[in-house]
């Protein structure tokens, strides 16, 4: 088993007017090249840390597809609330 651990992905699957484009070329397809190189590296078994902004959305209905692409990659996933998670709810 592997610890990885990859924070900011700022997923707009749900919202897709926030898309990480807007801030450059480089950002186009960053979805399609995080899955891949996870798909590459990680092992069913492995751990991987995602300490927050999740993805842009602002309620928790628009971040279940964002959630859902995360849930379908290989490994078993810890989440924690970022700065930018407003979807993610508090008490």
């Amino acid at each position: 088993m592997s610890i990885w651990a990859l924070s900011d992905l700022h997923l707009a699957l749900g919202n897709p007017s926030k898309d990480m484009a807007f801030f450059g070329s480089s950002w186009i397809g960053y979805a399609d090249k995080i899955q891949e190189n996870w798909v590459k590296k990680v092992k069913p078994s492995d751990l991987i840390l995602i300490p927050g902004d999740i993805c842009w959305s602002m309620t928790l209905e628009e971040a279940k597809v964002d959630l859902e692409w995360i849930h379908n990659l290989p490994g078993t996933k810890l989440l924690l609330k970022g700065n930018h998670d407003y979807w993610w709810a508090s008490s």
